[in-house]
This record gives C-alpha cells, structure tokens and sequence, in this order.
C-alpha cells in the first residue's frame, strides 16, 4: 500500500504518511514521516510544486525519490498575477438556521462567555490589575455562577511609544475590542497616570461611557498600589451582582464570530485540520455568521487565491496593500517574509512559507472574501473575512478578539498549547499520533481523515457542532485547564523609545 499522498496530478512532490526507510516506495534515501519525497526528477532552479502551486525552487538537481527540505529547495519572493472575484461561491443555503444559547448584550452583540475584565493602559499597572483579578478565587465568585472569572489583560507596553502613528493606534483598538467584545460583561480599565498611553483619550477617541459596568482609575490619582488594589477590588464586587444578572438566552448561529487559527503546524494542517476548518467556516458562512482568518505572512504566496474570491476590486486590493506592507515591513528590518516556518514547522515537514500559506489560507473554506480589515479593527461583514496580524499566535489571536471574535478555532499539528481569554478557543490536531499524546489539549482529531476514518467535511461538521456547544457554555479543554490569562500580547509595531 502506498505511504505518500498525492494532492494534485500537476504536483512533483507527495507526502510521506508514515517514515520510508531507502528502498521502500521508491525513497533514495530515508524519508521522515510528513516529509516531501520528489515524484520526478526536477532540474536545478525548476519549480517544486504541491497543491498545484509553487511551494520553492530547486536549490540543487533533485532526483526522483529523493527527500525534497530545507537542503533542496530555495524560497524566492514570488510574484503572482491578481484577478478579483473570479472564483466566488456563495455559501450554500442550510437545511436549517441552527442557534446557541448566549448572552444577549444591550447593544444587540452576543457573547458566549460573561467575563469581568480588568484592562491595563501600560505595563506600570500590571502588578495591580494581577492582583486584584487573584482576589477573585473560585470560591469568592461561586455565589455568581453566570460570571466565567474576572480576568487581567496585561501587557508590556503602553509608554515609551509614539503618541501617534500605527503602534499607538493599533494598542488602543485592542484595549477598545476588548472593553467592547460581547463576552465581556463588565470593564475596568487599570493605569498609571503619566503613561503615553492615556485612559481619558481612549474614552474620548472611542466615545466609552463611564458607568456601573465601565469603570477606571489611575495609580497616581488612587495614591499608590496597594490603595489603587483595594480600590479595584470593592470596584469589581460592586459589578458583580449586575454581571451575573445576565442570563443564556437563545440566540441565532449567525452571532457567531470565529477566529481560524493555526500554530505549531505540519505537513499535514493543510491536508486534514485546515481544510475540515474551512469546511465549517463555509457551514457558518452558511448561517450568516462570521468567520475571521488572519496571520498575513503566512498566506504569503496564496493571496492570489484569495483576491479570486474577493467580493469586489476594494476587498481585493486592500488585501494586497496589506502584503506589500508587509513585505517593507520585513525588508526595512532586515528579514524576510520566509522567516516562518519555524524550527518546529520545519521538523514537521513544511519547508517554505509558501508551502505553509498554501496549507494555512485552507481554513478561509471557499466561500467569498466579504472584508479585509486593520489589526484589532471592528469585523462588520458577515461569512468569510481577513484581519491583518503577525504570524505570532497570541498577537494574532489578541486582533481577533479585538476586532469582535467571540470563540477561536486553532489548527495545529505539532501540539500548541494555547487557549483565550475571553473568548474560548478549540484545538483541532492534525494527526491522531499528536492527538494521542495530548489528549488532554486537543478536542478534535482531524487526524482521522488521513487514516480514511473521517472526510473532511465529517470533521468540518464535527468542529462547528463543537463550536455551538462550546459557545452555549460547554467548556474547551484549554479551559478546562485554566489556559487564556497569559495569551493576550497585543502586537508592538514600531520604535520603543
């Protein structure tokens, strides 16, 4: 029986669904597991193609059989040609329009978890919003069996900055998204005082109200820490009462706001996990709802599939403006957009960034690109849209959330161990063999769709039921272990002065 997978006729490399010693399947030499074995003979220079797309040249002359890596192929900057709206699909019709129970807001948003949040302006106040969130144990909150925790979002910035100018904007979206994401029921908003990073011009740009749920405060106008923690405290058990009044109610899938994520990937994320997660994306699609993809360095190389499915010229620009953004960003910087994948990528069988892409892109489905948008920017289209981020997983997620995603679909192949607060966050494994090793992480095994015991869209079917329970207060296994209180890093653009 064959061990290598063969995505496309017009593909001159598979992959190895199991290690080939030499001699076996042909293999000149040994080849590990989810590794690239070349199909034919491929000139120095020529392009090495899977997916039917070029994923690297050859650096040297690869014979067939030989492992096809990091020692045989080159990453050059590749240059497509772009045609908008070519390849649109509109999201099928559902046999039937599928709800949760959530938390209908004021505003007419819904959540699926009911968090108090306590928001640092800079990394000075730190140490204060810490404490006061450890204040609040299991057994004090017990008597609020709808609030999920009081939580602090921390982070090392917020002075030594620019007053303006992308970093400062982008800081200030994040702490905006997050005072306003549906699964935040209350707020308060913990700073300084002297920090670049000012609390009254975030209320004044976003236009926040002060109120029983909004509440901030300042270490140097409170005087001091400790006077700034007991402060918060009696602030926090006051919001108490009214957060836990909120009540599941039934609510549309079309609420539903996802972030589609993937990190510690494979060879296999763009062959099982990645595309099972398209597959829901296209169910929620399909619902009305919303699905956020993210990560522009890793669909360098596949943003011409995109802009075929964006849903007019602007949708498909905007994309592109934000990849040639990227590629000043990481030319000025002295890197290049081939700087993921990672080591652990690398090991797993993923040799070029455009490789990745390719495989990461598959999370989007196939429906219409309906928006792009700014990092930790508002989401305001419904189906499939595209958030602008780093590749870093907790910067990238913290944009999602920002920008409204109230749950979190993560991919992975070599076992990240991540979840979200305040919006809760699935893992999808790629393989059963990592599956197997941390099931304790993992809360889907796409894996089985390689072993021929699931079709994607089975899986694809699988996650977004998940989804739904998950979102009407089933808990993720990242939760369960108390993951999400470390993994909001809002991305730091520009100088640290």
């Amino acid at each position: 029986m064959t061990r290598i997978v063969i995505l496309d006729p017009a593909d001159n490399v598979g992959t190895v669904t199991g290690a080939l010693a030499k001699g076996e399947q042909g293999a000149n030499a040994a080849i590990p597991r989810g590794h690239k074995i070349a199909l034919a003979d491929i000139p120095k220079g020529a392009e090495v193609t899977k997916y039917a797309q070029v994923i690297g040249w050859a650096s040297e002359e690869i014979a067939k059989g030989d492992h096809v890596h990091t020692e045989n192929v080159e990453f050059r900057n590749i240059s497509h040609e772009h045609v908008f709206g070519v390849n649109l699909r509109p999201a099928a019709t559902p046999a039937k329009m599928d709800s949760f129970m959530g938390y209908r807001r004021p505003n007419g948003r819904v959540g699926t978890r009911n968090f108090i949040a306590i928001l640092t302006s800079v990394n000075c106040s730190a140490t204060a919003a810490r404490q006061i969130a450890a204040h609040f144990t299991p057994e004090k909150l017990a008597d609020y069996p709808n609030v999920d925790g009081v939580t602090a979002f921390v982070h090392g910035t917020g002075c030594g900055m620019a007053g303006s100018g992308d970093g400062f904007e982008a800081l200030q979206r994040v702490m905006w998204g997050y005072a306003k994401n549906p699964n935040v029921g209350a707020v308060l908003m913990a700073g300084l005082g002297c920090e670049m990073n000012q609390i009254d011009w975030l209320i004044e740009a976003y236009g926040l109200t002060p109120g029983p749920l909004f509440q901030t405060m300042n270490i140097q106008d409170v005087g001091g820490l400790r006077k700034t923690i007991e402060l918060g405290v009696k602030k926090v058990e006051a919001m108490l009462p009214i957060v836990n009044a909120a009540e599941r109610t039934e609510c549309p899938a079309s609420e539903l706001m996802v972030a589609l994520q993937c990190g510690g990937s494979d060879a296999w994320s763009g062959i099982t996990a990645n595309p099972a997660l398209g597959y829901a994306c296209d169910l929620l699609a399909g619902q009305g709802a919303t699905g956020v993809l993210a990560e522009t360095p890793e669909i360098y190389g596949a943003e011409h599939l995109l802009t075929r499915r964006a849903a007019s010229p602007e949708v498909g620009e905007k994309l592109l403006s934000l990849i040639s953004w990227w590629e000043d960003y990481t030319a000025r910087n002295k890197g290049s957009m081939d700087n993921n994948p990672s080591p652990g990528n690398k090991k797993g069988g993923l040799t070029t960034i455009l490789e990745k892409s390719l495989g990461a892109a598959a999370k989007g489905g196939t429906t219409p690109l309906n928006g792009v948008y700014k990092y930790a920017e508002p989401v305001t289209a419904r189906g499939f849209t595209f958030m602008d981020s780093p590749g870093y997983d907790p910067a990238s997620v913290t944009g999602q959330i920002a920008s409204g995603c109230n749950l979190v679909a993560f991919t992975t192949g070599r076992g990240s161990a991540f979840g979200s607060k305040p919006s809760p966050s699935i893992k999808i494994a790629t393989n059963s063999e990592m599956y197997g090793r941390m099931t304790e992480d993992m809360d889907v095994n796409a894996g089985r769709i390689l072993t021929g015991e699931a079709t994607v869209e089975e899986v694809g079917r699988e996650i977004y039921e998940l989804l739904l329970r998950i979102a009407s207060g089933e808990k993720s296994k990242s939760e369960a272990q108390g993951l999400g209180d470390y993994e909001f890093v809002p991305w730091q653009i520009g100088a640290v002065m």
